[in-house]
């Protein structure tokens, strides 16, 4: 039963010290999220995010922090832009697939590009924000900002970043979880009590079928989720006998789990960057004294308020990255050269490129109803608010189909390092 598990998972030592040590970093993250950049009117820069689509998603998933004007307002933002634009440069850019391919040493050099690039973003969507906000007519959120002011608020936002980027670091270290993701549960989970509370002050009869109709997404995205996270294309593997001195090895039969949805959430969260960068960019040049720039900014706006051309922008790529992120963490050279190191070959199947050839195509074939499953529930609260008409759905359709996929990932975690410690064991 699941409290003997935590049972277990208290009497190892090393083990509960790691989920301790990762919730202490999210209790940090959490308190710097509240830690607001002088100068700030903190109610109306409430009640302009209540009253803005694209900025309440994405404070979302800033975990808050952009609503407070915090010092971790971009959150996880320009680590995750800065991710999306080193892996694909590494598709391109030969060298980088030289350094990617590198083992551990080349992974290690792709990840301090990416933390590289991460500081120039950092600071380009901290001034981004910033004149945003001062550009809103109507709305006096911000005092008035000398040079020097400016660049510190800037400087500030920026180490933020970096400090989140760098506890996000930790936290996978640990190996109960993907650290980018967890500070985005966390951001989510601590925004339910609010949610609930709005939710329950403005409710009435007539709001009942939007209530209905939330469960029901709900308890799909929940049974969907989990039966695809669960879902898996097996393998079979044999190992060939190996005889050295008195002993023989090998002669064993296995297989080789291929998960319909490898990628899990951050097809989700890549898409949603994405998506929101065009919108944020045009609103910054909205205001733009040159005509031309400015009427392409109001029509890329409006283009995106169109609930139409959002869905499919948002199904399209959530499908795209689920093959793109799958494509990424999923190296059928490099499996198929550890089964024939170790003896081990895929019945039928010749050993090396042919086995890599046919891993990758088994793979493409059961990322696909994955990345259909996973883009089409990104997009069910869109369908439904439009019969609805309520905003909650579509961040609570969202958020849901994150948060349930980060838990089964930092479950499956746990058990992975539960049994290792029962082989380490024996």
């Amino acid at each position: 039963m699941w409290w003997r598990k935590i049972e277990e998972i208290w009497k190892t030592p090393d083990l509960r010290n790691s989920i301790l040590f990762v919730l202490g970093m999210l209790a940090i993250f959490r308190a710097a999220a509240h830690l607001p950049i002088p100068g700030v009117d903190a109610v109306a820069l409430r009640n302009f995010f209540s009253s803005n689509q694209l900025l309440g998603l994405l404070n979302l998933f800033s975990g808050g922090g952009l609503e407070n004007f915090s010092v971790v307002m971009l959150g996880v933002g320009p680590y995750i832009t800065a991710s999306i634009i080193v892996q694909l440069l590494t598709m391109i850019v030969p060298r980088l697939e030289e350094i990617s391919k590198e083992g551990e040493q080349g992974q290690h050099r792709i990840n301090q590009y990416t933390r590289w690039l991460t500081v120039p973003l950092a600071i380009l969507q901290a001034y981004s924000f910033i004149q945003l906000l001062k550009s809103q007519a109507g709305v006096r959120v911000l005092g008035t900002m000398d040079t020097w002011q400016l660049i510190t608020s800037i400087v500030t936002i920026t180490a933020g970043t970096i400090f989140v980027m760098w506890l996000g670091e930790l936290i996978s270290e640990r190996k109960i979880g993907n650290g980018i993701s967890l500070m985005i549960f966390a951001g989510i989970v601590a925004s339910i009590p609010q949610h609930v509370q709005q939710a329950l002050s403005t409710f009435d009869a007539t709001q009942i079928p939007t209530l209905v109709a939330f469960l029901v997404i709900a308890l799909i995205t929940v049974v969907g989720v989990v039966v695809v996270n669960e879902a898996q294309r097996n393998i079979p593997v044999n190992y060939a006998r190996m005889v050295k001195g008195p002993r023989t090895y090998g002669g064993s039969s296995t297989f080789l789990p291929l998960r319909l949805l490898q990628a899990g959430v951050i097809p989700i969260i890549f898409a949603i960057s994405v998506i929101l960068f065009p919108p944020m960019v045009a609103q910054f040049a909205a205001r733009s004294q040159t005509a031309w720039l400015a009427n392409l900014a109001e029509h890329t706006i409006n283009l995106f308020q169109n609930q139409t051309f959002y869905a499919i922008a948002y199904f399209v790529l959530v499908f795209g990255f689920t093959y793109f992120y799958t494509a990424v963490i999923f190296k059928p050279d490099q499996i198929s050269e550890n089964l024939q190191k170790n003896g081990g070959f895929v019945p039928g199947i010749r050993p090396g490129k042919s086995t890599a050839d046919y891993l990758g195509s088994t793979m493409n074939k059961v990322v696909f109803p994955g990345a259909l499953f996973l883009a089409a529930i990104a997009i069910l609260p869109l369908a439904l608010r439009s019969f609805t008409g309520s905003q909650v759905l579509v961040f609570g359709g969202t958020s849901l189909l994150i948060v349930v996929s980060v838990v089964i990932e930092t479950m499956r975690q746990i058990n992975a390092q539960l049994v290792m410690r029962d082989y380490d064991e024996l």
